[in-house]
């Protein structure tokens, strides 16, 4: 099943340490929410940390990993296992624990399938958790943090909402069962943002991107129909008329759609 569900699980303690010293344990009170807990490898050493204001929700959609886990948890009363597919019940388990902004943060490994429907559930959460550190294939953790000449749409989006950041490289030979590809811990940090405003963002994002080889004045045309709009805001930031979208920064781009849209 586990296989099924894409889950290789990272077996190596330098790195699960790593990911909890990232965290900000030392808050009072604390609630963790770990994605596809496993075997219970985080969680083993999320509960090690001395804290009696600790608090984690386990997430695991796989029934023989859940009795798994009740098994080996049971003594610990600061952990609450829920049986369910993360990308249908986090944002309403998030309004029934009445976690308020950045009071509680998300950790989990995420399989390449379910990262990029999870980045897009956690853009729109109305109550944004402190921090976020995932464990996701390294080419997408790369593509996340990009920087011009390799901007991309996943990296305008998710720095739109969030400061993200690769804490460390993580070599497939850590998990069992090793997986195809290597890995990187990413720490995402949430800016609170106007979710009206953010649907517009991201319309405007995806025209933009829409044919990666096309220019930016090409690519925003049919958004505005106003050519000599476009060509005079390129120009005033010094933008090659014949440059792409992957070449703009973060801070170009939210320049472009506040004045274009």
């Amino acid at each position: 099943m586990a296989q099924k569900l894409g889950q290789h699980f990272l077996k190596n303690k330098y790195y699960l340490n790593l990911i909890v010293k990232n965290l900000n344990l030392q808050t009072q009170p604390n609630t963790i929410i770990e994605i596809g807990s496993g075997h219970g490898e985080l969680t083993s050493v999320l509960l090690q940390f001395p804290s009696p204001f600790l608090k984690i929700i386990a997430i695991e959609k796989d029934k023989k990993l859940i009795a798994e886990l009740k098994a080996k948890f049971n003594f610990d009363s600061r952990l609450e296992i829920i049986e369910g597919d993360v990308l249908k019940i986090l944002p309403s388990l998030i309004l029934e624990k009445k976690l308020k902004n950045f009071s509680y943060q998300i950790v989990g490994n995420i399989p390449y399938y379910l990262t990029g429907h999870l980045l897009r559930i956690l853009s729109e959460i109305k109550t944004p958790p402190e921090k976020i550190i995932f464990l996701v294939q390294k080419e997408v953790a790369e593509r996340i943090v990009a920087k011009p000449p390799l901007m991309n749409l996943l990296a305008a989006i998710t720095q739109y909402w969030s400061k993200p950041q690769i804490i460390k490289y993580v070599s497939r030979k850590n998990f069992s069962p090793p997986p195809q590809v290597n890995s990187a811990i990413l720490l995402l940090v949430p800016q609170k943002i106007n979710q009206k405003e953010a649907k517009k963002y991201y319309s405007f994002i995806k025209a933009l991107f829409k044919q990666p080889r096309k220019t930016i004045l090409n690519n925003l045309k049919p958004i505005t129909h106003n050519q000599e709009k476009i060509t005079h805001l390129l120009q005033s930031m010094q933008i090659s008329l014949n440059a792409r979208p992957q070449n703009l920064t973060l801070h170009q781009i939210l320049f472009l759609f506040k004045n274009l849209t």
